[in-house]
């Protein structure tokens, strides 16, 4: 790969992959969805805003029957179809466009770390094109995330996210509005400040209520 490129992993996992310098890269974010996540031997599973296909990548240790990805930026898109190539993950579909215009097929699992902030916050949609479209809701807001996920679960499929603690009483509203049950939810805290930083939520298709909170992770520094 040329100078514009690194290759690294996802935290506390055996995945490398290859990251464009200049868009958005892995994360702690990304290594706390990694193993949150949990992806049963022949289920199908969707990614929405795969990226470079990290998630894709741990999904695949365990033996899905199928991994798709769906990626509104075409160059990171074709970064995700060359890093399954590169890992000989050959059950994986990469698809280029906007979720919301798409017509999937149903899975049983989504994962998607989502653009966090509204488009009013964190102001200046600061970056390049690349890191505000994964940062900011300007081509999905939670809402829209929430809908398709919804329309492409299978009945009693699962969803894990993460996103920001902040927005847990938008996160639960637009879950519920659409279907979609949290079953479990565990808040991330970072050593040096005092509240929740980010939060991950495993949400179910037509679940029955029954939340579970599990113990806070924290993140040392």
């Amino acid at each position: 790969m040329k100078k514009e490129y690194t290759y690294d992993y996802v935290n506390g996992t055996d995945v490398y992959l290859y990251q464009k310098k200049g868009m958005f890269r892995i994360n702690t974010d990304t290594a706390l969805l990694a193993h949150f996540m949990r992806i049963e031997k022949g289920e199908r599973v969707l990614d929405i805003g795969t990226n470079n296909g990290a998630l894709l990548a741990v999904a695949a240790k365990y033996a899905p029957s199928m991994l798709y990805g769906v990626e509104i930026q075409d160059e990171a898109a074709k970064l995700a179809r060359y890093n399954m190539e590169h890992l000989g993950i050959e059950n994986a579909i990469i698809l280029s466009g906007d979720v919301r215009n798409m017509s999937l097929e149903k899975v049983d699992v989504v994962i998607c770390n989502p653009p966090y902030f509204k488009t009013e916050e964190d102001s200046h949609i600061n970056l390049s094109y690349e890191l505000a479209t994964a940062r900011h809701e300007t081509y999905l807001t939670l809402d829209e995330l929430c809908k398709k996920v919804s329309e492409v679960l299978q009945e009693k499929g699962r969803f894990y996210m993460v996103h920001r603690a902040n927005r847990i009483c938008d996160i639960i509203e637009a879950l519920r509005r659409h279907r979609l049950e949290p079953k479990s939810m565990q808040f991330v805290y970072d050593e040096a400040k005092e509240e929740a930083i980010s939060v991950l939520v495993e949400a179910c298709k037509d679940g029955k209520a029954n939340l579970h909170v599990l113990t806070p992770k924290m993140i040392k520094r």
